[in-house]
């Protein structure tokens, strides 16, 4: 087979897989759209033909019909946007500063040692049970719920980071310090490379994780926020406002995690 026959087998194989790629793609969310409008017709219908409790569980014209109200009303868009912003700050003041924190552990294997039982056992216990000292700590407010969030992001990614520093293959290290290379050097040119695309993977689970710190920290203090709405609406029996707020959550949430893909695919690309 000569060079070009060659090349352009490669190419022919290139497209083959292309389009299967986009096959794959269409399929995949064919399906899920198909499972999502599923979903919602049956819970459209057991409302209507009264084969649930409505009160408790609505039905999603009702809920819709609620998102609309609170949206063209106004009375939405406060509790939306501190929520968010109280989201953004944990997840970037979680990231930055557990990325950090691995670092710094990393550099010293002594702080290392000491450190991982403290680590381990903070990472185990109820987030939950630290909201009150927080509030006490920083007052019933934005402090507080921040402080909730970060007391859950900041762990987590402190330990999937300083996991994958360790992770790193040896013989990297071994070479740059056979040149003499400084633990600088090792970092630099090994650890932090290699651990690029954890660090950047670790920014999708940070979202997740921000938004349960920031509605834990709205349930026990906010008076504002999406977290509010939801004991409001269980305090008054409206489950079709709990409800609705949990939808505004999940496509709020997931707009930020699609984000954060995109995000992650430049950086990758540009790498």
């Amino acid at each position: 087979m000569s060079v070009g026959e060659r090349e352009l087998w490669l190419h022919e194989k290139w497209k083959q897989h292309r389009l299967q790629k986009r096959r794959t793609k269409f399929w995949v969310l064919t399906v899920q759209t198909l499972m999502l409008l599923s979903f919602i017709l049956l819970w459209e219908l057991a409302g209507r033909m009264k084969w649930i409790d409505v009160l408790i569980f609505s039905y999603p014209s009702k809920v819709g019909a609620q998102i609309i109200r609170d949206v063209t009303s106004g009375e939405l868009w406060p509790h939306l946007a501190m929520t968010v912003g109280e989201v953004a700050v944990g997840f970037l003041l979680g990231t930055l500063l557990g990325t950090l924190l691995a670092v710094l552990i990393w550099w010293s294997p002594f702080l290392s040692k000491v450190l991982d039982p403290y680590m381990v056992v903070f990472n185990s216990m109820p987030k939950v049970a630290l909201g009150p000292i927080f509030i006490v700590l920083f007052g019933a407010g934005f402090t507080a719920i921040v402080m909730t969030t970060l007391s859950i992001t900041v762990i987590i990614t402190t330990l999937v980071v300083y996991n994958s520093f360790n992770e790193v293959d040896s013989n990297l290290i071994k070479v740059i310090a056979t040149f003499g290379g400084k633990r600088r050097d090792v970092f630099t040119k090994a650890i932090l490379p290699a651990s690029f695309p954890t660090i950047i993977s670790t920014l999708k689970v940070n979202v997740g994780m921000a938004w349960v710190g920031v509605i834990v920290g709205e349930f026990l203090v906010a008076k504002i926020g999406l977290g509010y709405l939801i004991v409001y609406g269980f305090q008054v029996f409206n489950f079709t406002l709990v409800l609705s707020s949990l939808v505004i959550i999940a496509v709020v949430a997931t707009g930020m995690y699609q984000l954060v893909v995109y995000v992650e695919r430049k950086l990758v690309r540009e790498r």
